[in-house]
């Protein structure tokens, strides 16, 4: 036996099944990491100071280590999964947020591009194993697979929530209530015999967007319509909310899938598959683009407003400055109270303060960044700066003043 035909047979050798039971646990737990993954990214982005480029290193090389022992494990393990699973979350986060702050990708691009990569890796899976199942994830090739449409439905579910949120102005909570009308909508599709595959993959790449929506709700201050967890209370919580699941699981095995099992599902994952995933194709890009020119056009109304801003100077002068993005003076002005509470010591309330900034400039995101992407991008990570500073673990009162004037400076 040659070095090819061994690698051949190594790369499709037989396993137990290496992947849970679709069950309320899967998504309760699945929802728990999708949270995790929007807080935790934005914990060590922000809150440590990290900075999303080491923080996408620093997941990425755990993700690895997290993928390797999946792999190397001969049957299902909750732990080792739900960790893999976990760090895919906050790793296909950080591709798309890369792809958009780091590179300026549009998200309308990100969106197309990761459901694009994910077609393609569905029909390779498929004409190479002639099933989607993920009821029987039983060789290396199909757990490959497996986790290369994981992350991409991260991908793709990141970029279109923060489309739908962000870029389209609908905010998480309307976008929250969307998916999980498209979610529910879907169960009960399924019911009345929706291909089981279809359905599946469906609510997979809608949970991610409806954790976030939930993330956002609970760290969200009480003033802007949140519960006012914050990022690490909301991170914890939810954190302990997949350890003890994933505890029950290990103890009971109530999620492993048996060869039974297995049987039962194959036939019916295979009915009208094609026909009805080309259906909920057309009817997703038809009412998907509807939605989005008719916003898209709203946008562009709003946009047409270019209020000037006015300001006062030291010498109690009023000074009209025309930014290409209109009136910047709201966002000024919480940056100067924020700035004068640091003066004061006040850091505290300095770090409450800028929570008002970052709420009121997403809210704005879609109307200015249509009026010019170039100054806002310079904008937007100029106030990344004065987050990552001033809700740092040990804030630095030096470097959170140096950051406030630069972006005072912008806002001019």
């Amino acid at each position: 036996m040659n070095n090819t035909q061994i690698k051949k047979r190594n790369f499709g050798r037989d396993v137990l099944n290496k992947v849970p039971e679709i069950t309320l646990f899967f998504w309760i737990i699945k929802i728990l990491c999708t949270t995790v993954g929007e807080t935790a990214a934005d914990f060590i982005n922000v809150n440590l100071n990290f900075g999303l480029t080491v923080t996408s290193i620093v997941t990425g090389v755990l993700l690895i280590v997290a993928l390797w022992f999946q792999f190397r494990s001969k049957k299902y393990i909750p732990t080792i999964y739900w960790t893999t699973v976990a760090l895919v979350s906050v790793f296909g986060t950080l591709v798309t947020d890369n792809l958009t702050d780091k590179i300026g990708v549009p998200l309308e691009a990100s969106t197309i591009m990761f459901s694009i990569l994910l077609a393609l890796t569905f029909i390779v899976w498929y004409l190479k194993e002639k099933t989607l199942s993920v009821h029987n994830i039983v060789t290396t090739r199909r757990e490959v697979f497996y986790w290369l449409a994981i992350l991409f439905t991260f991908a793709l579910g990141t970029a279109s929530g923060d489309l739908m949120a962000e870029g389209l102005a609908l905010g998480y909570f309307t976008t929250g209530v969307i998916v999980a009308s498209v979610i529910a909508l879907t169960s009960i599709a399924w019911k009345l015999r929706l291909n089981a595959v279809l359905s599946f993959w469906i609510i997979y790449i809608m949970t991610r967007p409806l954790g976030a929506s939930i993330g956002d709700y609970l760290s969200q201050p009480a003033n802007h319509g949140g519960l006012g967890l914050g990022v690490t209370v909301t991170s914890v919580i939810f954190i302990a909310g997949i350890i003890a699941t994933v505890a029950y699981l290990t103890l009971t095995r109530r999620d492993v899938i048996g060869k039974k099992m297995v049987e039962e599902v194959k036939e019916d994952e295979q009915k009208g598959g094609l026909l009805q995933t080309i259906i909920v194709v057309v009817v997703f890009l038809t009412v998907g683009g509807i939605a989005y020119h008719t916003l898209k056009a709203r946008l562009g109304d709003t946009a047409a407003d270019t209020n000037p801003s006015v300001q006062t100077n030291t010498n109690g002068n009023q000074i009209v400055s025309v930014s290409p993005l209109g009136d910047l003076s709201l966002f000024r002005t919480i940056t100067q109270d924020t700035t004068d509470m640091l003066n004061t010591g006040d850091q505290s309330g300095a770090t409450t303060r800028i929570g008002d900034l970052e709420y009121e400039w997403d809210n704005a995101q879609a109307r200015l960044k249509s009026k010019d992407k170039k100054e806002w991008t310079v904008i937007d990570g100029k106030i990344d700066t004065v987050l990552r500073e001033l809700r740092a673990v040990h804030p630095n009162p030096t470097t959170e003043k140096s950051a406030l004037t630069t972006l005072l400076d912008a806002l001019k």
